[in-house]
């Protein structure tokens, strides 16, 4: 009974509501899609790419918890983490500690980055997927 005199106070012909009602359940389709794609990659398998200057060094495996540290020439230092299929930048030398503050990161397109020491660390999926990359 409210939801008619709702209706009747808005002003909005029967057609109107069921239009807005079809429009709100068609705003969450790409959500349920995108759900399922999801649900279908249980297989998959993630990696960290490690890569100074552009070329990879490194590649770290997401499911062993370890701890990798690189040093170059130069006494730039920086520390990995590893755990509970998670990667972090657990310690670094660099003057802004951004790659520190970025905290941890496990899909496939995520990354993070050093810029003084000229570092980045990527995690890639096995199935070519990035999910990571755009922020939800």
């Amino acid at each position: 009974m409210k939801l008619k005199k709702f209706i009747n106070q808005a002003q909005m012909k029967r057609w109107d509501f069921i239009i807005l009602i079809c429009l709100v359940l068609l705003s969450f389709s790409p959500w349920v899609l995108f759900a399922r794609n999801r649900l279908t990659g249980d297989n998959v398998t993630y990696t960290a790419q490690v890569s100074i200057n552009g070329t990879v060094i490194k590649e770290l495996p997401l499911e062993q918890n370890t701890t990798y540290s690189y040093k170059d020439a130069h006494g730039d230092v920086n520390t990995l983490e590893i755990k509970d299929g998670r990667i972090h930048m657990k310690e670094a030398n660099c003057g802004d500690q951004v790659c520190v503050r970025r905290g941890w990161i496990f899909q496939g397109g995520q990354t993070i980055v050093c810029l003084p020491h000229r570092m980045v660390v990527e995690v890639v999926a096995s199935d070519g997927s990035r999910e990571g990359s755009v922020i939800y």
